[in-house]
């Protein structure tokens, strides 16, 4: 027996330990106290798997960071790195390259509306931090309105744009950015009872907060356009065309947060598509390549690009439209498009993701409510359905979470885990049986999660 990278266990198990023991001596790991933390080593991966140090074999409900979109270890996408790697490694942004150039084309083919112009970056923080130096250049404005219960990135405007705790070690209160109340029926802020209700009075009080700030003083609003980490809240109908039509009221940039909602894993090319609304400015990355090779980008209307047609644009990397990150993104989309894998993620949320799930939810009185599109889920755990108390505190965790996630890892599932809920976030390439697979071992994990309830 051996390992889809033809290792045999015990030799990933000699590596695993090697690579555990220099990893705690000398990496520093971000997001954690260094102290105490025991991260688990990867040896293999392929498909929707992964292996761990001790060869054992893991269905991956994570996707990793939510980016391997298209699975572990994808062939053609291999093939397309290593068939770059062996033609042009890298190049200056400010030389023409086909991988990137290719890159550009495909991906403006899929963005809404007329979103032709690319930006590269290298992920998903500096995309934001680009979308939102554009913006203020474009308006001559500077402040920046987003959504409590939102995760922008990890840079300093992206993480000062965040609505989660973890921007509060780093907000001194001078990024320019004010947060307002995004629509989240299930802990709504608006004492609303219906979808309807919910959308009318989020953007009454979106309208009030640019009104109370000063419309001219506001140069942009950004909005995951389905929010990820913070919890998977697809926002209800006619909200995303509100916010729309307020930023065209006042001259205010609307940007698209698509960095990990994006290319194919609502079951749509980008979340946005499913509310037929087009933004100023849409960011991406992960799933733009799956994350083989680091890449994230700013698409670009037509009228903020033509800001600067005549002037020049502030601001660069080293490695923007790097020809191993293209060239991925390149294999990625096609592979995308020619195995239809965007399909795929819409079949299996609506057939059988979304159907399992709710199923799930009617068993367990834990769950106090299951939302999402495509392979883009969370279960929201509680201790009391009526009152709605959440299983862990938000910012915060709990030993009900902690042993619930414990014993899907150690029947086989990985989960990808944030405060009180658990999301559901496979690769798009899942099948019925995988995730089946899954969906009995996180059935039986939250047995004890409902030991915890009251």
């Amino acid at each position: 027996m051996t390992l889809p990278n033809g290792l045999t266990p015990e030799a990933a198990r000699d590596i695993a330990a090697r690579a555990y023991e220099l990893d705690r001596k000398h990496v520093f790991h971000s997001w954690s106290a260094q102290k105490s933390l025991h991260p688990m080593v990867i040896t293999a991966a392929q498909g929707c798997y992964v292996w761990d140090g001790d060869g054992n074999r893991l269905l991956d409900f994570s996707s990793q960071m939510v980016n391997t979109n298209i699975g572990h270890q994808h062939p053609k996408v291999v093939a397309a790195i290593q068939e770059q790697a062996a033609t042009l490694c890298t190049v200056g942004p400010a030389y023409v390259n086909d991988a990137r150039s290719e890159a550009a084309r495909l991906i403006a083919e899929r963005t809404p509306g007329d979103l032709d112009r690319i930006f590269f970056t290298n992920g998903g923080a500096d995309a934001v931090e680009h979308a939102v130096r554009m913006a203020r250049l474009h308006t001559g404005r500077y402040k920046v309105l987003a959504t409590y219960r939102s995760y922008h990135g990890g840079t300093e405007t992206a993480v000062n744009l965040t609505g989660d705790p973890r921007r509060w070690p780093n907000d001194h209160g001078n990024a320019g950015v004010v947060h307002f109340f995004g629509p989240f029926l299930y802990r709504t802020q608006f004492h609303a009872t219906t979808e309807a209700e919910e959308t009318e009075r989020a953007l009454r009080h979106l309208e009030q907060t640019i009104a109370l700030e000063g419309p001219s003083t506001i140069a942009a609003v950004i909005l995951e356009s389905v929010p990820g980490t913070a919890g998977i809240m697809v926002p209800p109908p006619g909200y995303l065309a509100g916010v729309r039509a307020l930023c065209d009221k006042y001259g205010i940039v609307f940007i698209a947060d698509e960095v990990m909602a994006g290319f194919g894993r609502t079951g749509k090319w980008f979340a946005i598509d499913h509310f037929d609304v087009v933004p100023d400015l849409l960011t991406f990355a992960k799933g733009v390549n799956s994350g083989y090779v680091p890449l994230g980008g700013v698409a670009i209307a037509p009228h903020i690009a033509a800001t600067f047609d005549d002037r020049a644009y502030p601001g660069g990397l080293t490695y923007s439209g790097h020809p191993l990150a293209t060239a991925a993104a390149v294999a990625t989309i096609n592979a995308m498009t020619d195995e239809r894998i965007v399909e795929n993620a819409a079949d299996m949320g609506e057939r059988v993701i979304g159907p399992g799930l709710r199923e799930l939810a009617d068993r367990h009185p834990s769950v106090g409510e299951v939302r999402g599109l495509g392979v883009f889920w969370a279960v929201e755990l509680v201790r009391d359905r009526a009152t709605r108390e959440p299983l862990a505190p938000y910012g915060g965790t709990s030993p009900a979470m902690t042993e619930t996630v414990a014993a899907a890892k150690a029947a086989g599932l990985l989960l990808f885990v944030n405060y009180n809920r658990v999301h559901v976030v496979p690769p798009c390439t899942i099948g019925e049986g995988e995730f089946k697979e899954g969906l009995a071992i996180l059935d039986q994990a939250l047995t004890l999660a409902d030991g915890h309830t009251v």
